[in-house]
């Protein structure tokens, strides 16, 4: 029987994709591991690889279709034998249809959706054993037991070859029917309140003006969703601080001539990382993020960095920041932040991380409020660093001075446990030689 294949689900919350490219036509032999199809998320552009073997009996999504649904079927799978005819004029989603394993360069599989009708089957210890629809259409046939397979498949997915070389044992036993109020479907999220006046409306009242019409990106809704969710969920709170530049810039300067013959040049937004990562160590207890009915503490820093890209911006992570030199900070942001402004990053580098940094100080922004990006328990807002009259020992001289801006969680960090993060932000950046021990 013909298999369908369906559009996968490449993180966690992906929801619809775009088919950027087909990389096979009707009628191509394909086997396990195969690059199948480009496909666009909200934030990034992840090749699509085959699981099984067969033949491409027909393609049902066209090249360039946008918002096309997880789980909806794009392609169809012929096996041994079978032709286009068995495909049928309009093909519809079966139990046996399946997603095709995404090859992204996460170091773990996209959540995988849940089956539409059945249960999955499960291990001894629980786990859920993952197949592919022709596998488990062989295994039902031999009267093979699944969960006592090996999958040879990506991230250990059951595939073809591994049922068919396996041993007859005792059927699995039947699942058992869901009750009608499993059946039940869940109630819908109640509606969110109109924010302002509806499209309608405000078509209505610019209706004799000259305008442009700009349609929402998968980019742009997102990035107006979370938001939205953010300022609606979270009760931010806002601590500033200034901090002085005037040793940073001296060591920078001497660094980075240190550093030319290797090709390394440290911008202050290098300090300005290091200098959260360690304080996010000094200070434990802010390292944390809201996971709905608990705090997760994490053990490293993994903190964030907003970059602007045409048309919105990701939050690249760097990982175990505390652990890192100035240098490899510097050559790790620099990479992260190029890729972000093609969509190369895959899922893993840009989700995840406690804390993020939204420098707009190279813009001549002297001070903002930026807007905390869930779960993270809080995020830096950092402006230019400018020439400053200051009091110093009675007396007045000029220093550089950068205005910085902590937005908090209260619901994760409290008032005076920001405070001592802020402290120690600081404290790093006016004392930048203590970072290099």
């Amino acid at each position: 029987m013909p298999t369908e294949i369906l559009m996968p689900a490449l993180s966690p919350t992906m929801e619809e994709g775009t088919l950027a490219k087909w990389l096979v036509k009707e009628g191509d032999e394909v086997k396990s591991g195969d690059i199948l199809a480009e496909i666009e998320t909200d934030k990034a552009t992840m090749e699509f690889e085959a699981v099984d073997e067969g033949r491409i009996g027909k393609l049902l999504v066209a090249e360039g279709s946008a918002g096309v649904k997880v789980n909806t079927p794009i392609a169809v799978l012929l096996d041994e034998g079978e032709s286009a005819d068995d495909i049928g004029s309009s093909p519809s989603a079966k139990p046996e249809a399946k997603a095709e394993a995404p090859k992204a360069e996460s170091a773990a599989p996209a959540a995988p959706a849940a089956a539409p009708s059945q249960a999955a089957p499960k291990k001894a210890d629980g786990g859920r054993v993952f197949a592919s629809p022709l596998a488990r259409r062989i295994a039902a046939e031999k009267g093979i037991d699944l969960a006592a397979v090996t999958g040879s498949g990506p991230h250990g997915r059951i595939v073809k070859a591994d049922v068919e070389g396996a041993q007859p044992g005792a059927a699995k036993p039947a699942t058992a029917a869901a009750t009608p109020e499993a059946a039940k479907p869940a109630p819908a999220a109640a509606a969110a309140a109109p924010a302002g006046p509806s499209a309608e409306t405000i078509l209505k009242i610019y209706a004799d003006r000259e305008t442009t019409e700009v349609a929402l990106d998968g980019m742009r809704r997102t990035i107006a969703a979370r938001l939205s969710e953010a300022k609606q969920t979270i009760p931010h709170f806002y601590l500033r601080r200034s901090a002085k530049l005037d040793e940073l810039m001296k060591f920078r300067a001497m660094l980075n001539k240190q550093l030319e013959s290797r090709g390394v040049k440290l911008s202050v937004n290098d300090f300005i990382i290091k200098a959260c990562a360690l304080a996010l160590q000094e200070v434990p207890d802010a390292n944390a993020v809201w996971a709905g009915d608990r705090i997760l503490k994490l053990k490293p820093s993994d903190v964030a960095v907003a970059v602007a890209i045409e048309g919105g911006l990701f939050t690249p992570v760097l990982k175990d920041a505390q652990q890192k030199t100035l240098s490899a900070l510097s050559t790790e942001m620099k990479d992260l932040a190029n890729r972000a402004k093609t969509k190369k990053l895959a899922p893993h580098e840009y989700q995840g991380g406690s804390f993020a940094i939204s420098n707009l100080g190279m813009f001549g922004i002297e001070n903002f409020d930026a807007v905390i990006n869930p779960p993270h328990g809080a995020i830096l807002a950092v402006g230019a660093g400018i020439q400053t009259p200051v009091v110093e020992n009675g007396e007045v001289v000029i220093r550089n001075v950068m205005s910085m801006t902590l937005s908090v969680d209260h619901r994760v960090i409290d008032g005076a446990l920001g405070a001592q993060l802020l402290q120690a932000i600081v404290n790093h950046l006016e004392n930048p030689m203590g970072m290099l021990a």
